[in-house]
């Protein structure tokens, strides 16, 4: 057909050229990583929706896809998940099966659905999204219906070259995906203090400051501590020596063993949610995964950052092993 001028090589007849290897690379990143269906990926390369699912198996075939299946441990995820919620104190934990850090949005994404499904939103009532690789994995994924519930950032970072650390594009992808109604903040994470004492007559600041303060649910990541991070928000001194004894940050709050506040030279000046403000927000839900986030979730959850986690198994056992030793 016109829309299918190169279908998937069957396998036996000779490898795939260049060109060929890079539409399957595409297809399989789609699918697999974005969650997109393959009648989605094969509108996105105009194909035949049969094209993409051969092209899905010699993508497999060919070692572009490796897909691993694990043996359940002797602790089932329903034991391990009342067993996290009762020593950290969480009201719920949502279980994402296996190792899922490589593939953040879809991986997270159900579980996080069902946690926001669980949220009491209604039109009209504040949903607050941080910035990171996690919330903005996740805001490209469909999360629900949120038509009529205003979204809103929790931190600035107009100015950040990395688009997961720019507060309004992962608030725009969210409502992109999932509907809703964007309130975005026009302002760098962290201020001179001439703009962050004019920020505050301005009215789309004060905006922003209301929905914190009246916020019903809040969407967050879980950082990793700073020093052992690829990517972090430019204002942030990693090499400080108070963010070399933090253990992670929520809404760029970077904390200690303890969850207790540390400060660097700007601190002071960085345009986030207070934490007593995002304390009182009754719904908070954390998205996080990966071995090197295990003291950032325990700490955080021990001092109230969040109270529902969605996480996955392998970062699940990783925390339970952390927390009997």
């Amino acid at each position: 057909m016109d829309r299918d001028p190169t279908p998937a090589r069957p396998a036996g007849e000779g490898e795939p050229g260049l060109e060929e290897l890079d539409r399957l690379y595409r297809a399989a990143q789609m699918y697999y990583e974005q969650g997109a269906t393959q009648a989605q990926v094969a509108e996105q390369l105009k194909v035949s929706r049969p094209s993409i699912s051969r092209m899905l198996g010699e993508a497999r075939r060919l070692g572009i896809v490796e897909i691993r299946v694990h043996r359940p441990s002797a602790v089932g995820s329903d034991d391990l998940r009342r067993s996290l919620r009762e020593i950290l104190g969480l009201h719920e934990v949502h279980l994402a099966p296996g190792d899922q850090s490589g593939r953040l949005g879809p991986g997270l994404g159900p579980m996080t659905r069902h946690a926001l499904a669980e949220a009491p939103l209604s039109a009209g009532d504040v949903l607050l999204i941080s910035s990171g690789e996690t919330t903005y994995a996740l805001a490209q994924q469909s999360l629900g219906d949120f038509s009529g519930v205003v979204v809103a950032p929790t931190v600035g970072g107009q100015a950040e070259p990395d688009a997961w650390h720019q507060t309004n594009e992962v608030v725009r992808a969210f409502t992109v995906t999932s509907g809703g109604y964007p309130h975005y903040l026009f302002a760098p994470s962290m201020p001179s203090a001439a703009l962050l004492d004019a920020l505050q007559d301005d009215p789309g600041y004060r905006q922003i400051v209301d929905d914190w303060r009246s916020a019903k649910v809040a969407l967050v990541g879980v950082g990793a501590p700073a020093s052992t991070r690829a990517s972090i928000s430019r204002s942030v001194p990693r090499e400080h020596p108070s963010l070399a004894r933090s253990v992670g940050d929520v809404c760029l709050a970077f904390y200690d063993e303890a969850g207790v506040e540390v400060t660097f030279p700007g601190s002071e000046r960085m345009v986030r949610i207070p934490a007593d403000t995002l304390k009182a927000v009754p719904t908070r839900i954390a998205a996080a995964a990966g071995m090197q986030k295990v003291p950032s979730i325990i700490a955080a959850a021990r001092a109230d950052w969040f109270n529902i986690l969605v996480t996955d198994e392998a970062t699940a056992r990783g925390i339970d092993q952390a927390l009997r030793r």
